[in-house]
């Protein structure tokens, strides 16, 4: 098949960024996406809260593609949570006032997506995931992609894991890790009633100080089929159930779009040549290449250490998104879409650069980064 520079697996925020990276740095670039949309959790998934730029203290710590991506998603406007304070300058930011995050519209975003890549000369592949990699002295020479084609072997120089449960590491032998504590359920829907369209958060809520509900004492790995698939139908019965509970009080309820993936957080991380810890906030990293912040807690800034997106076990391969090297209480801040947009935009600038990670100049990179409006330290941060 065709040859490319860099080959991105998975097409949600942080496989989007890596590829507009790599692309804008001349790179032939080619994204498999195994749904018909772009923007995985964020937008097939509806979970379409695009989570802080900022620490809440009124200090924005994420730039680049990140910033790029969330003024992207509200081209049209916002369904919600516009914050003014920071699009408009209106207001103030302090720990008291709005944090710079968005509700999106999930099919629009998708669109624009496509667009954006598009535009920067990307191929994209839909329907089409990876199955498996060929791996020679400590490289990934071949990666097989399966869609209506069939399988498809593409002869590769460097790839970008962003696939969210690094699936493209654990082919190619790398060491990962699970998470441990397991997914709760989750059965986010979109409703409308003579008020409007809205999100109805079931289940796990990703959004700051509020917790959800309970919706079952299951937990899922997310790593299994039969268990997905199961996942997947107690979310739609527990929507249901929920829905016809809301037309009691509120008859002209109708459900207008359910997620069309499993709404699974967290699975599977690379063990990289670094762990973040969650206790590393404010921490200075030599080799940092972007800052993201809690989502949950106002505060916490973390600066992204290169080490962390990748093993040198095996040279051509790079992580992003939320299967970046990082401990237990941390994964669930580094998994949402800002950090998944900084780690990818880092991801696919390596990537255009070298075919092996452990060599790279990181000062080269970062000198791109900082090029491209990426703040790298928190020293920096006006």
């Amino acid at each position: 098949m065709k040859n490319y520079d860099v080959a991105v697996c998975g097409g949600g925020f942080a496989g989007i960024s890596a590829a507009l990276a790599a692309a804008r740095e001349g790179k032939k670039v080619v994204l498999f996406e195994k749904e018909y949309m772009l923007g995985g959790l964020g937008t097939a998934g509806l979970i379409t809260i695009y989570l802080p730029l900022c620490d809440g203290y009124g200090r924005q710590v994420s730039f680049g593609i990140a910033e790029e991506l969330l003024k992207l998603s509200i081209t049209y406007g916002a369904e919600d949570r516009y914050p003014a304070n920071w699009l408009d300058g209106i207001g103030t930011r302090t720990e008291n006032d709005t944090r710079y995050m968005v509700q999106y519209n999930a099919q629009l975003c998708a669109i624009l997506l496509e667009k954006r890549l598009k535009e920067n000369g990307v191929d994209i592949m839909y329907g089409s995931y990876a199955v498996d990699t060929d791996t020679e002295n400590g490289r990934i020479t071949t990666l097989y992609v399966q869609n209506k084609s069939g399988r498809i072997a593409y002869p590769i120089r460097t790839v970008v894991d962003a696939t969210g449960d690094c699936d493209i590491a654990h082919f190619a032998g790398v060491p990962t890790e699970t998470f441990k504590q397991g997914n709760k359920l989750a059965a986010w829907y979109y409703f409308t009633n003579d008020s409007g369209y809205h999100l109805q958060q079931l289940g796990v809520v990703d959004e700051p100080g509020q917790t959800g509900e309970s919706l079952t004492k299951r937990r899922f790995s997310g790593l299994d089929g039969e268990e997905i698939s199961e996942m997947v139908c107690l979310s739609h019965e527990r929507t249901l159930k929920h829905w016809l509970e809301k037309r009691k009080t509120d008859p002209g309820a109708v459900i207008s779009t359910l997620a069309t993936i499993p709404q699974i957080r967290m699975t599977r991380r690379i063990v990289g040549e670094y762990e973040m810890a969650d206790a590393e906030m404010h921490t200075y990293f030599e080799d940092s290449v972007g800052m993201v912040a809690n989502w949950k807690k106002r505060g916490p800034v973390y600066e992204v250490p290169f080490r962390t997106l990748y093993n040198k076990k095996v040279k051509n391969l790079i992580v992003a998104g939320r299967c970046t090297s990082v401990d237990e209480d941390l994964w669930e801040a580094m998994r949402v879409i800002p950090c998944c947009a900084v780690t990818g935009q880092a991801a696919g600038t390596a990537a255009a650069m070298t075919d092996d990670f452990s060599a790279l100049d990181i000062s080269a990179l970062q000198k791109k980064l900082v090029a491209n409006g990426v703040v790298l330290h928190e020293k920096d941060i006006l």
